[in-house]
């Protein structure tokens, strides 16, 4: 039998994952250099090329993502 989460570690806030699951896959994918940042004081991440090939393999389809002048 699998063990339900009780708290609740994600949620959705607009169009993204928040919480703590949104934090845990964010450090996850900058790790892995799925993400990065231009400057480490910035706050938004951008997907690198590697990214977008590990999240294909996933099934994420990525070309909904619209793009933004950073």
């Amino acid at each position: 039998m699998e063990k339900s989460i009780k708290t609740k570690p994600a949620k959705m806030c607009y169009e993204h994952i928040g919480g703590k699951l949104g934090q845990l896959l964010a450090k996850s994918f900058a790790e892995k250099g799925w993400i990065a940042k231009n400057k480490p004081a910035d706050k938004d991440f951008y997907i690198t090329d590697l990214g977008q090939k590990e999240f294909e393999k996933l099934g994420v389809d990525i070309s909904e993502i619209k793009s933004e002048k950073l």
